[in-house]
């Protein structure tokens, strides 16, 4: 995963010393390929244990390491971090359109990144096996999630996606140990979700968490841990980019299901045909 992908995706979660070592990591990467531990520190202006810290807090054992991952992550991709640009109120509709083409395909590529494939197995098995599967997520996320339960109902498998929160809690009471709760929150700290899903630990039920990057409440209790992304500072663009993050990850669960499972791949066939037929009805 690149160092670049696990700054931005935990962004969020930085403390002011952390943020600025982030913005220099960001704007100023290659610098860093010259500066020591104590040299970063003194250039951004933060203690050398900040910088030690910020570095474990990505994933890395040190500042040795994380220098490390900055210079391979430049090897790899000389891609400016901000290639897609804000989207502000003047500009012509080709700039926009152009600017929203590249933040989808920008956060479709670090989603990607962010996600190891054993990760994408363990989910698809644990829905492969489940005897319910309850999909929980609130305002955007809740669109992403009904989209889930229809493709997931295409192969027969029991999937209710339901947008009132005490009609979630209420199905959750009902799950036991052979059931899965898939909960798509992009903060991770949604309240309605984390109760959900809390109820649904309780009983023993698998969790599948579709987040941001990093430890989160709802993360956290998930057995299996899916991250999306949505790296921008406008709320409404940061919207639209965690559904297409979001929608990202169900279509690959959704096609590696249908991959490994005759049985689905029978019944999506059937349920395809009884549309099309019903289509050509006068």
């Amino acid at each position: 995963m690149s160092t670049f992908t696990k700054i931005k995706a935990l962004k969020d979660s930085f403390s002011t010393s952390e943020l600025k070592l982030a913005k220099f990591a960001l704007d100023s990467s290659n610098a860093i390929r010259e500066l020591s531990s104590q040299g970063l520190a003194n250039v951004v202006g933060v203690s050398q244990s900040s910088v030690v810290k910020f570095s474990q807090k990505l994933g890395y054992k040190g500042y040795p390491a994380f220098k490390m991952g900055i210079i391979d992550a430049l090897n790899v991709s000389n891609v400016n971090t901000n290639l897609h640009g804000k989207i502000t109120v003047n500009d012509s509709f080709g700039q926009m359109s152009d600017k929203l083409l590249s933040s989808k395909v920008s956060v479709l590529n670090e989603t990607q990144k962010l996600n190891d494939e054993k990760a994408f197995i363990e989910a698809v098995e644990l829905l492969k096996s489940s005897k319910r599967i309850l999909i929980c997520g609130l305002g955007g996320s809740a669109l992403v999630g009904k989209d889930f339960s229809y493709k997931l109902q295409k192969l027969g498998m029991l999937a209710i996606e339901e947008a009132d929160t005490h009609a979630q809690l209420a199905f959750a009471a009902t799950l036991g140990e052979n059931d899965v709760v898939f909960a798509i929150s992009e903060s991770g700290n949604t309240k309605e979700i984390i109760t959900v899903v809390s109820e649904a630990k309780r009983n023993k039920s698998k969790i599948i968490s579709v987040t941001r990057f990093g430890s989160t409440p709802i993360s956290d209790m998930a057995n299996v841990k899916l991250y999306s992304v949505a790296d921008d500072e406008s709320a409404r663009l940061s919207s639209i980019l965690a559904r297409t993050a979001q929608e990202f990850i169900i279509d690959i669960l959704f096609i590696a299901i249908t991959q490994s499972s005759r049985q689905g791949r029978q019944i999506l066939e059937k349920t395809n045909a009884v549309v099309s037929d019903f289509r050509r009805m006068p």
